[in-house]
């Protein structure tokens, strides 16, 4: 098991970065540096409880397919997305969100396991837990620019219109 907790603060409401936060659009933007697309299941918009997507991305030079499923939701305060299938062994993503005067907490467990034993735990203390942090404060960074900014504005007004 390997976890990984980060911390984010946003100049923000938090209803917006919850909604920034599970778009799919703005995921895309997000993970554009290993060209990440959502091709089956909830391609755009905001996902949903019991709703999933499966994204194709290019990871060390591979291409990868993951299928994950929201599994707990509770707007604006958490939900959770959890690997269906894909090239871990397992993933499980919490996202919490707290409000503190202006401000919003944004709060990612992102807990995973590589495969292949013994060996898969020690890719991941050596190469995925950095990789995978590096990926999620990116992340965590394009939500933070959109929310602060009326960037966010085009990504939920595209997405209230569908």
């Amino acid at each position: 098991m390997t976890l990984i907790k980060l911390n984010t603060i946003i100049e923000a409401p938090v209803e917006r970065c919850f909604d920034l936060s599970t778009s799919i659009d703005l995921h895309k933007i997000s993970a554009s540096k290993t060209k990440e697309k959502a091709i089956e299941g909830i391609t755009e918009g905001l996902i949903k409880l019991n709703e999933t997507v499966t994204w194709k991305a290019k990871h060390f030079g591979i291409w990868h397919r993951m299928k994950v499923k929201i599994t707990e939701f509770d707007k604006p305060y958490y939900f959770v997305d959890e690997m269906i299938n894909g090239s871990f062994k397992y993933m499980r993503h919490k996202h919490e969100f707290e409000q503190k005067g202006d401000q919003t907490i944004m709060i990612d467990q992102f807990d995973f396991g590589s495969p292949l034993g013994i060996l898969g735990k020690i890719v991941d203390k050596v190469i995925m837990r950095k990789y995978m942090a590096n990926f999620l404060s990116e992340r965590n960074n394009i939500i933070k620019e959109f929310a602060e900014t009326d960037k966010w504005k085009q990504i939920l007004q595209m997405n209230n219109e569908r």
